[in-house]
Protein backbone atom coordinates (compact mmCIF):
# COMPACT_ATOMS: atom_id res chain seq x y z
CA UNK A 1 0.00 0.00 0.00
CA UNK A 2 2.87 2.37 0.81
CA UNK A 3 4.48 1.68 -2.58
CA UNK A 4 1.16 2.21 -4.35
CA UNK A 5 0.58 5.46 -2.46
CA UNK A 6 4.07 6.70 -3.36
CA UNK A 7 3.51 5.83 -7.00
CA UNK A 8 0.20 7.73 -7.06
CA UNK A 9 1.88 10.70 -5.37
CA UNK A 10 4.64 10.75 -7.99
CA UNK A 11 2.10 10.53 -10.80
CA UNK A 12 0.16 13.41 -9.25
CA UNK A 13 3.28 15.54 -8.90
CA UNK A 14 4.24 14.78 -12.49
CA UNK A 15 0.80 15.90 -13.62
CA UNK A 16 1.09 19.14 -11.64
CA UNK A 17 4.52 19.87 -13.04
CA UNK A 18 3.39 19.10 -16.56
CA UNK A 19 0.33 21.28 -16.09
CA UNK A 20 2.52 24.15 -14.90
CA UNK A 21 4.77 23.78 -17.95
CA UNK A 22 1.77 23.66 -20.25
CA UNK A 23 0.47 26.91 -18.80
CA UNK A 24 3.80 28.61 -19.46
CA UNK A 25 4.67 26.98 -22.79
CA UNK A 26 1.77 25.66 -24.82
CA UNK A 27 3.40 24.59 -28.06
CA UNK A 28 6.12 25.55 -30.50
CA UNK A 29 4.94 28.08 -33.06
CA UNK A 30 5.11 27.35 -36.78
CA UNK A 31 8.45 27.16 -38.56
CA UNK A 32 9.72 30.30 -40.23
CA UNK A 33 8.84 30.60 -43.91
CA UNK A 34 12.26 30.85 -45.49
CA UNK A 35 12.60 32.11 -49.06
CA UNK A 36 14.98 30.47 -51.53
CA UNK A 37 17.41 33.34 -50.92
CA UNK A 38 17.15 32.85 -47.15
CA UNK A 39 17.96 29.16 -47.47
CA UNK A 40 20.90 29.85 -49.75
CA UNK A 41 22.45 32.54 -47.54
CA UNK A 42 21.84 30.76 -44.23
CA UNK A 43 23.31 27.54 -45.62
CA UNK A 44 26.61 29.36 -46.16
CA UNK A 45 26.72 31.37 -42.92
CA UNK A 46 30.25 31.42 -41.52
CA UNK A 47 29.20 31.96 -37.91
CA UNK A 48 28.92 29.01 -35.54
CA UNK A 49 25.49 27.40 -35.32
CA UNK A 50 24.60 27.98 -31.67
CA UNK A 51 22.44 25.68 -29.57
CA UNK A 52 19.70 27.97 -28.23
CA UNK A 53 18.45 26.93 -24.75
CA UNK A 54 14.88 25.63 -24.83
CA UNK A 55 13.56 28.59 -22.81
CA UNK A 56 14.75 31.01 -25.53
CA UNK A 57 13.31 29.08 -28.45
CA UNK A 58 10.16 30.26 -30.20
CA UNK A 59 6.97 29.20 -28.38
CA UNK A 60 3.32 30.10 -28.11
CA UNK A 61 2.57 31.11 -24.51
CA UNK A 62 -0.23 32.50 -22.37
CA UNK A 63 -0.26 36.31 -22.31
CA UNK A 64 -2.16 38.23 -19.63
CA UNK A 65 -1.12 41.83 -20.35
CA UNK A 66 -3.50 44.22 -22.12
CA UNK A 67 -1.59 44.99 -25.35
CA UNK A 68 -3.65 44.54 -28.50
CA UNK A 69 -2.99 41.67 -30.94
CA UNK A 70 -0.26 42.63 -33.38
CA UNK A 71 1.72 44.51 -30.72
CA UNK A 72 5.38 43.67 -30.04
CA UNK A 73 6.54 43.80 -26.42
CA UNK A 74 10.19 43.41 -25.39
CA UNK A 75 10.87 42.30 -21.81
CA UNK A 76 14.44 43.54 -21.38
CA UNK A 77 14.86 41.88 -17.98
CA UNK A 78 13.86 38.41 -19.16
CA UNK A 79 15.36 38.72 -22.67
CA UNK A 80 12.06 37.86 -24.35
CA UNK A 81 10.16 39.45 -27.21
CA UNK A 82 6.41 38.80 -27.40
CA UNK A 83 4.26 39.11 -30.49
CA UNK A 84 0.72 39.40 -29.15
CA UNK A 85 -1.92 37.08 -30.62
CA UNK A 86 -5.71 37.08 -30.14
CA UNK A 87 -7.24 35.07 -27.31
CA UNK A 88 -4.73 35.76 -24.53
CA UNK A 89 -1.78 34.17 -26.32
CA UNK A 90 1.54 35.42 -27.70
CA UNK A 91 4.55 34.09 -29.55
CA UNK A 92 7.58 34.39 -27.29
CA UNK A 93 11.05 34.66 -28.80
CA UNK A 94 14.39 34.74 -27.01
CA UNK A 95 16.46 37.84 -27.78
CA UNK A 96 19.73 39.61 -27.07
CA UNK A 97 19.20 43.06 -25.53
CA UNK A 98 21.36 46.11 -25.06
CA UNK A 99 23.89 46.52 -22.29
CA UNK A 100 22.22 48.45 -19.46
CA UNK A 101 23.97 51.73 -20.27
CA UNK A 102 23.05 51.41 -23.94
CA UNK A 103 19.57 49.90 -23.72
CA UNK A 104 16.69 51.84 -25.27
CA UNK A 105 13.19 51.67 -23.84
CA UNK A 106 9.90 53.30 -24.70
CA UNK A 107 7.06 53.05 -27.22
CA UNK A 108 7.68 53.14 -30.95
CA UNK A 109 6.14 51.92 -34.18
CA UNK A 110 7.49 49.72 -36.95
CA UNK A 111 8.37 52.36 -39.56
CA UNK A 112 9.58 49.82 -42.10
CA UNK A 113 11.13 46.39 -42.46
CA UNK A 114 13.98 45.22 -44.67
CA UNK A 115 15.18 41.87 -46.02
CA UNK A 116 18.91 41.17 -45.65
CA UNK A 117 19.55 44.89 -45.01
CA UNK A 118 22.83 46.70 -45.43
CA UNK A 119 24.39 47.95 -42.19
CA UNK A 120 25.52 51.56 -41.89
CA UNK A 121 27.43 51.89 -38.57
CA UNK A 122 26.55 55.06 -36.67
CA UNK A 123 29.25 57.56 -35.71
CA UNK A 124 28.91 56.43 -32.08
CA UNK A 125 29.50 52.78 -32.99
CA UNK A 126 32.43 53.72 -35.24
CA UNK A 127 34.00 55.66 -32.34
CA UNK A 128 33.34 52.96 -29.73
CA UNK A 129 33.83 49.73 -31.66
CA UNK A 130 35.22 50.61 -35.12
CA UNK A 131 36.69 51.15 -37.53
CA UNK A 132 34.09 49.59 -39.81
CA UNK A 133 33.41 50.24 -43.48
CA UNK A 134 30.86 53.01 -44.05
CA UNK A 135 28.41 50.40 -45.36
CA UNK A 136 28.36 46.63 -44.88
CA UNK A 137 26.39 44.77 -47.54
CA UNK A 138 23.52 42.55 -46.45
CA UNK A 139 24.26 38.86 -45.97
CA UNK A 140 24.88 36.20 -43.33
CA UNK A 141 28.04 37.95 -42.06
CA UNK A 142 26.18 41.25 -41.60
CA UNK A 143 25.37 42.11 -37.93
CA UNK A 144 21.75 42.95 -38.91
CA UNK A 145 21.13 39.43 -40.16
CA UNK A 146 18.20 38.31 -42.30
CA UNK A 147 15.63 40.99 -41.47
CA UNK A 148 15.38 44.32 -39.66
CA UNK A 149 12.43 46.21 -38.19
CA UNK A 150 13.15 49.95 -38.00
CA UNK A 151 11.67 51.62 -34.91
CA UNK A 152 10.22 55.09 -35.31
CA UNK A 153 8.85 57.67 -32.87
CA UNK A 154 6.38 59.63 -34.96
CA UNK A 155 8.15 60.21 -38.28
CA UNK A 156 11.62 60.09 -36.75
CA UNK A 157 13.88 57.06 -36.98
CA UNK A 158 15.08 56.19 -33.45
CA UNK A 159 18.13 54.39 -34.97
CA UNK A 160 17.14 51.37 -32.87
CA UNK A 161 16.26 48.12 -34.61
CA UNK A 162 14.88 44.68 -33.99
CA UNK A 163 17.03 42.54 -36.26
CA UNK A 164 18.70 39.22 -36.94
CA UNK A 165 22.24 38.40 -35.91
CA UNK A 166 25.49 36.75 -36.91
CA UNK A 167 26.10 35.95 -33.21
CA UNK A 168 23.24 33.63 -32.20
CA UNK A 169 25.27 32.34 -29.26
CA UNK A 170 24.41 35.55 -27.37
CA UNK A 171 20.62 35.04 -27.41
CA UNK A 172 19.44 35.45 -23.79
CA UNK A 173 22.18 37.95 -22.87
CA UNK A 174 22.56 41.74 -22.58
CA UNK A 175 25.55 42.67 -24.74
CA UNK A 176 24.28 44.59 -27.77
CA UNK A 177 24.73 48.28 -28.52
CA UNK A 178 21.07 48.88 -27.75
CA UNK A 179 19.25 47.04 -30.53
CA UNK A 180 17.20 43.87 -30.04
CA UNK A 181 18.75 40.85 -31.74
CA UNK A 182 16.94 37.66 -32.70
CA UNK A 183 18.05 34.50 -34.45
CA UNK A 184 17.71 34.89 -38.20
CA UNK A 185 15.00 32.23 -38.34
CA UNK A 186 13.02 33.98 -35.59
CA UNK A 187 13.26 37.46 -37.09
CA UNK A 188 12.05 36.07 -40.42
CA UNK A 189 9.10 34.51 -38.61
CA UNK A 190 8.36 37.82 -36.83
CA UNK A 191 8.57 39.99 -39.94
CA UNK A 192 6.21 37.62 -41.75
CA UNK A 193 3.61 38.41 -39.06
CA UNK A 194 4.13 42.12 -38.32
CA UNK A 195 2.04 44.82 -39.99
CA UNK A 196 3.48 48.26 -40.90
CA UNK A 197 2.86 50.73 -38.08
CA UNK A 198 2.69 48.01 -35.42
CA UNK A 199 3.21 49.26 -31.85
CA UNK A 200 6.48 48.23 -30.18
CA UNK A 201 6.75 48.47 -26.38
CA UNK A 202 10.24 48.05 -24.92
CA UNK A 203 10.20 47.77 -21.13
CA UNK A 204 13.14 49.40 -19.31
CA UNK A 205 15.54 47.36 -17.17
CA UNK A 206 13.92 46.72 -13.80
CA UNK A 207 10.44 46.19 -15.23
CA UNK A 208 9.24 42.77 -16.30
CA UNK A 209 6.22 41.52 -18.18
Amino acid sequence: MMKRGLALLLVGLHGLLLGGCMQATLAPSSNASLTARDRQLLAHARYAQATIPETYRRHIVDYTRKEQPGTILVDTNSKYLYYVLPGGKAIRYGVTVGEEALAWSGIATVGKTAEWPDWIPTAEIQARLGPYPKRVAGGPDNPLGARALYLYEGNKDTLYRIHGTNQPEYIGQAISSGCIRMTNEDVIDLVNRVKPGAIVVVLPPGRSA
